[in-house]
């Protein structure tokens, strides 16, 4: 699954409060959570990422709470991918388990608004906007098939388990 989309640049640090604040966190309701994403850091954001977008950040995305409403409500908003130069373990693990793409790389010379390029399963993402491209920690096999399962839900229905998945031919 190739992923082009426009990229919208934060820093470092970008909790899991700023991504979906705990006060909206209480429902069942996926639209109630994509209504007030990134809300507290960028009033704009939901405008800006309607139609797809690549969140790029610095170190330490979705530190804080493990709640899992985080990358829901970033997947529910448009958003294709989180590049990060790190991530919190817990969101790592809850972005993978609800099937949104996450890419470790230096982020340094994306721009606000620069057209990115990702291929799931990959080890380059290019920017195609200034034509320079960064080598990226790649994803175990288990966790592209996972995200290309649409997460952690489709990929056991189709599975069956982890055995099944390593034992397909």
């Amino acid at each position: 699954m190739k992923i082009i989309e426009k990229a919208i640049v934060y820093g470092d640090d970008i909790n899991t409060d700023l991504i979906i604040a705990g006060k909206y966190t209480k429902t069942l309701n996926k639209q109630d959570l994509v209504d007030h994403v990134m809300e507290d850091l960028d009033p704009e954001f939901k405008k800006k990422s309607a139609g797809g977008a690549i969140v790029v950040a610095g170190e330490y995305f979705g530190c804080g709470s493990s709640r899992e409403q985080a990358p829901v409500a970033l997947l529910g908003s448009g958003v294709k991918c989180v590049v990060a130069k790190s991530f919190s373990r817990i969101f790592y693990r809850n972005a993978i388990n609800i099937g949104l793409p996450i890419v470790e790389c230096d982020t340094s010379f994306i721009s606000d608004g620069d057209i990115l390029e990702y291929e799931l399963g990959g080890t380059v993402l290019y920017d195609r906007t200034n034509g320079v491209s960064a080598s990226i920690t790649p994803l175990p096999d288990l966790m592209v098939s996972i995200l290309e399962s649409g997460g952690m839900v489709p990929f056991m229905k189709t599975y069956g388990g982890f055995e099944a998945f390593t034992k397909r031919e």
